[in-house]
């Protein structure tokens, strides 16, 4: 179970953003026209590096803004880092921003199907797993209302049965989990469990939640300011992580 299967390869990643707040593309293009359209580089990610194992459970750490979400989403191969590589060794189901791959004027039932497709699953893997998919949402009720009008913690049900309907090879959940209610996170932190535990699956989490990582996570990694600052086992890096205020 040594096996790398998630590689970040000194990873930066820079986002060029406007000095001034402009309300529209008129207002944008009228600054730019003018030459008063400026730009300053934030370096989000700087020189991250760490691998992954299979079957390894990866917690992710730190404050507002600190970029662990940016990192996720190079993982998942949704932005392109500036420098440095992620080196990806099987199939990723992430859960990274709720209602990504919905068109919330469709219907769950619609919904499903199509999420299901951007996953790269057929319509008849969905087909087969429809009955399981919805019941695990506990969305049955509902199936046939658009999901504009659902919660956000019934859209993250759907997100995650949906992307969970299949034994990944790496399962990459941002704060899906930290929405709707407890004994929901109850039964996807047990799914988790069960496909980490039982088919090898890799993990990585970012919560806000230091105990939830802590308890579903068994190493850890805490990045501040763009800098990786601490790695290893989940119980200590959490441990440190929660002294920051007293720095």
């Amino acid at each position: 179970m040594n096996e790398p299967i998630v590689v970040v390869n000194h990873v930066s990643m820079m986002f060029n953003i406007a000095s001034e707040q402009l309300n529209s593309l008129k207002e944008y293009f009228l600054a730019l026209i003018k030459g008063k359209l400026h730009f300053k580089a934030f370096m989000a990610l700087n020189d991250i590096d760490f691998v992954v194992s299979r079957g390894d459970r990866y917690g992710i750490v730190g404050t507002n803004g600190s970029g662990k979400s940016t990192l996720l989403k190079i993982v998942a191969g949704v932005l392109e880092p500036t420098k440095g590589r992620v080196a990806i060794g099987g199939t990723i189901a992430p859960l990274i921003e709720l209602g990504a791959g919905f068109d919330m004027e469709l219907t769950a039932r619609e919904n499903i199907y199509l999420n299901g497709a951007l996953l790269g699953y057929s319509k008849q893997f969905i087909d087969e797993r429809f009955e399981d998919i919805v019941d695990f949402a506990e969305v049955r009720d509902f199936l046939d209302m658009p999901m504009k009008n659902y919660s956000s913690g019934m859209v993250a049900r759907v997100a995650f049965s949906v992307a969970t309907a299949t034994i990944p090879d790496i399962l990459v959940v941002d704060e899906a989990l930290s929405v709707g209610d407890f004994l929901f996170q109850e039964k996807c932190e047990k799914r988790i469990n069960e496909l980490v535990d039982g088919h090898g699956t890799t993990l990585l989490f970012v919560s806000h939640s230091i105990d939830q990582v802590e308890r579903v996570c068994d190493k850890a990694v805490w990045i501040e300011k763009g800098h990786m600052r601490m790695i290893g086992d989940s119980k200590d890096v959490c441990e440190a992580y929660r002294h920051l205020g007293e720095e």
